[in-house]
């Protein structure tokens, strides 16, 4: 005989703003289960400044299920616990009773279920009536997204790379919505990089490489970490162009706060393996930079490795360049020729990730042949950083992508 296992759901809500805002974290689930277990342990076995209390509606009138506060603030004088048992012990009870009445929690659990609420009350809190309110709604939307397994996962992972956290007081930047444009420091000195990022246009479209020159002059901590100072949540990438003991850069790296880390596409493959492995370890992006390598064998090497790679860059380099304008062999089949572009979408199929493009790119023509051959980020560096107004100049290439995801939403839908 398999017996049932008990319910068991969580959920949380935040509302309100200010001072009184409130944050509910709650678990519902059976008496004979770990909730009611939990229940229980609450009740007997106290903390100082966390005493649980039950949910009360008034002296003598709890709800169904029965539900218990547990404070996340300390509370250390009768102020503070006058915040506590009077509004925020009413609203949870409210809260679960009308629940209960309006059929939000299944009319046959009622007294099979116990409730666990954790109250956010700020030391600062002064209005009772936002207080109550502001903690009766958290707790109602919170119950219902335990009992509704909320979030879906396909609003998760719509919205788990553009969603701004309320507290915080910067947004960070992910990569999720292509097309890019890279602004690539690699010449000058660090206050010179400075100035330039400081004039680049705020957009979510514009992500900054810090590269490999300034890195090797200033170091990974001093190069990246000013960059943070003054664009807390930009999409950093670090241009190691990695040969060697990938283990030990990508740390760095990942130390020095930067979301991605470039491997350079000639390094051993053993190299590229470790590289990977540890850029998944450690939260940050694996980039392959393509520089110098044969697209035949680069594409051999991707369809090859088990961890692939977030981006690939098909980079023609400034040397490169330089020497094709000066009559130099296109030499085709190599990054050092635009024919590679043909090789994109099946570059991206490969990976499941971004194809970045770098080498003398331009607005106009050269931007929109790029974009159309499947390209997710466009790099550029001397076109911004040698202008005399950046700005503009970053404004020219975001001017001719697609408008910015959330540039028409109004607000964050609030559901269940």
């Amino acid at each position: 005989m398999v017996s049932k296992l008990a319910d068991f759901f969580i959920g949380e809500a935040l509302q309100g703003k200010g001072d009184e805002l409130a944050h509910i974290d709650l678990m519902i689930g059976d008496k004979d289960g770990p909730v009611g277990n939990a229940f229980a342990n609450g009740l007997t076995q106290l903390s100082q400044g966390h005493t649980p209390l039950l949910a009360l509606i008034k002296p003598n009138l709890s709800p169904h299920p029965r539900t218990l506060i547990v404070p996340k603030v300390t509370i250390d004088n009768l102020e503070a616990a006058g915040k506590i048992f009077g509004p925020a012990q009413m609203a949870v009870a409210k809260a679960v009773a009308d629940a209960a009445a309006e059929g939000d929690i299944p009319k046959a659990k009622l007294y099979d279920y116990v409730v666990i609420v954790s109250v956010f009350i700020h030391p600062h809190a002064k209005d009772e009536s936002k207080i109550f309110y502001y903690n009766y709604g958290a707790t109602r939307l919170a119950l219902k997204r335990a009992l509704s397994n909320y979030p879906p996962m396909e609003k998760l992972i719509k919205e788990k790379d553009r969603a701004r956290h309320p507290v915080m007081k910067f947004k960070p930047q992910f990569l999720w919505n292509p097309p890019y444009v890279q602004v690539a420091l690699d010449v000058g000195s660090l206050n010179a990089a400075v100035k330039i990022v400081e004039q680049l246009p705020k957009s979510d479209r514009m992500i900054i490489e810090i590269g490999t020159p300034y890195i090797k002059s200033y170091g990974i901590q001093d190069t990246v970490g000013k960059m943070r100072e003054i664009k807390p949540g930009a999409y950093l990438i670090a241009d190691m162009k990695t040969m060697d003991v990938g283990r030990a850069e990508v740390n760095a790296a990942a130390d020095a706060t930067a979301n991605a880390v470039v491997v350079s596409g000639i390094a051993p493959e053993a190299t590229i393996r470790e590289f990977i492995r540890e850029c998944n370890k450690r939260g940050v992006h694996a980039w392959i930079d393509s520089l110098n390598t044969n697209q035949a064998e680069l594409i051999a090497m991707l369809e090859n490795l088990k961890e692939k790679p977030k981006v690939v860059i098909l980079h023609r380099g400034i040397d490169q360049e330089d020497s094709q304008k000066e009559g130099g062999a296109k030499k085709e089949g190599t990054s050092a020729s635009r024919s590679v572009w043909g090789d994109i979408k099946k570059i991206k199929k490969i990976t499941g990730g971004y194809v970045a493009v770098a080498g003398g790119l331009k607005p106009g023509k050269p931007l929109a042949e790029a974009i159309k051959a499947g390209a997710d980020i466009i790099i550029v560096g001397r076109y911004i950083y040698r202008s005399s107004d950046p700005h503009r100049a970053a404004m020219r290439f975001l001017d001719e992508l697609e408008i910015e995801a959330d540039t028409m939403r109004l607000f964050d839908k609030l559901d269940y």
